[in-house]
Order: structure tokens, then C-alpha cells, then sequence
């Protein structure tokens, strides 16, 4: 995953790629389910978008929950200036994007927090611009959401989850929690690669601390 780019540094406004105007292409179906890539959407579906290092092995954590409990994940390209760009533009640095997974889930049947427990103990989120041995500002620990319940709960866990890495002697934890930008689909092989290719590259590694949502476990 180009880990000998190693820009670490996000661009200043006015100094990223200038992309394009019109979207890449990308798969039109879901290679695990068959479902829609860009919908229609289950009725009640809601979105958010998560950033833990490459978004190969990112996307896998959350589709392996299940179709039943996921409606839909996709990878793609989130939280940067240059409209539409391409993967070796973001692999450069000079878009300022990082590489994000996409879910669409029913918060009737799967809670946010599910999401968030999947996110929290399936990267280390301590590490800045960087994920293992992948450096560079798309690795970067992130989570976009699109609602205010979606907010409260991930500040609330990245405080909680916080403390019990603390105790586990991590650094704090370096994850941006903002409001969802544009998400821009990444080019049709970069969805569910690890499905196509079961032996592909993985850098993806948590660090072994529990993370307690949804027990009742709280630092309140």
C-alpha cells in the first residue's frame, strides 16, 4: 500500500491537487452481497465513515459482521480538498484524504456502537499519520459521522475507550471526529479486495485492549 510514501503533513488550503470534476469509476455491485454500490439503501439506512489505516483490511472488519447486521460497506476516499481524486493522488499526500470505509447500516437492528466497538479494537488509534508499518496522511485514525447521536457516542467512547488504553500504557489517542465530508467512491478494484483476493495485503492490527461499549462500562 505504497508505504514508502510517507507524508506525513496534511497540505495548507490552497496547496492540494486541483482532481476533477467528474467521479472515477468504480464497481456497481457489492462483490459479497450483490448489493448496489451507490443504492438504493435499506428505508431507515443511515452512514458513517471510518478511517483505521488501509481501507483493504478496514472494510473486510465490518462486512465480516454480516449482511444481516451491515447493509452495505465500500471503500473510498474521505476528509481532504481535492474533489475526485485517484488513489495515487491520495497515496501522494497532496489531496489530503484519507482512505475510509463507507457503512450503511439500519440502527434499528445494528446500534452505532457496534461500528464503533469493530473501529476501536481492530486498529491501534494512538498512532497519528501512520497505521503499522503504512505512513501517510490517508492512514490516519478517523471516524465521520452524520448525526448528532452518531457524535455524542463516538466522543463519549473515544473518552471511555481512551482511559482503558491509557491503562495498557498507549499514548492518547490521536482519532479526528468530525462531520462527514464527501465520500468518494475509490476505483472498482479497491472494493472488497480482500474478498477477491483472500491472500492480499493486510496491515491492519489492534492492540488488544478491550474496548467496553455497549456493556455498561463507563469512565462516567
Amino acid at each position: 500500500m505504497f508505504a514508502f510514501l510517507k507524508k506525513t503533513s496534511l497540505p495548507a488550503p490552497g496547496e492540494a491537487l486541483p482532481g476533477r470534476s467528474q467521479p472515477l469509476r468504480t464497481a456497481d455491485m457489492h462483490y459479497v452481497t450483490g448489493r448496489p454500490l451507490k443504492g438504493p439503501f435499506a428505508p431507515g439506512s443511515e452512514i458513517a465513515c471510518f478511517g483505521m489505516g488501509c481501507f483493504w483490511g478496514a472494510e473486510r472488519k465490518f462486512w465480516q459482521m454480516g449482511q444481516d447486521k451491515i447493509w452495505l460497506t465500500a471503500v473510498g476516499y474521505a476528509a481532504g480538498q481535492t474533489p475526485n481524486p485517484t488513489y495515487e493522488e491520495v497515496c501522494s499526500g497532496q489531496t489530503g484524504h484519507n482512505e475510509v470505509v463507507m457503512i450503511v447500516y439500519d440502527p434499528a437492528v445494528t446500534p452505532f456502537e457496534a461500528l464503533l466497538k469493530t473501529f476501536w479494537e481492530n486498529h491501534d488509534p494512538t498512532q497519528g499519520m501512520r497505521q503499522g508499518n503504512d505512513a501517510g496522511t490517508q492512514y490516519r485514525s478517523g471516524i465521520y459521522v452524520s448525526t448528532d447521536a452518531q457524535r455524542e457516542a463516538a466522543e463519549r467512547s473515544a473518552k471511555d475507550f481512551g482511559i482503558a488504553l491509557a491503562a495498557k500504557g498507549f499514548g492518547p489517542i490521536t482519532t479526528e471526529i468530525r462531520q462527514a465530508p464527501d465520500f468518494y467512491y475509490a476505483e472498482a478494484y479497491h472494493q472488497q479486495y480482500l474478498a477477491k483476493n483472500p491472500n492480499g495485503y493486510c496491515g491492519l492490527g489492534g492492540t488488544g485492549v478491550t474496548c467496553a461499549i455497549g456493556t455498561g462500562v463507563s469512565s462516567t
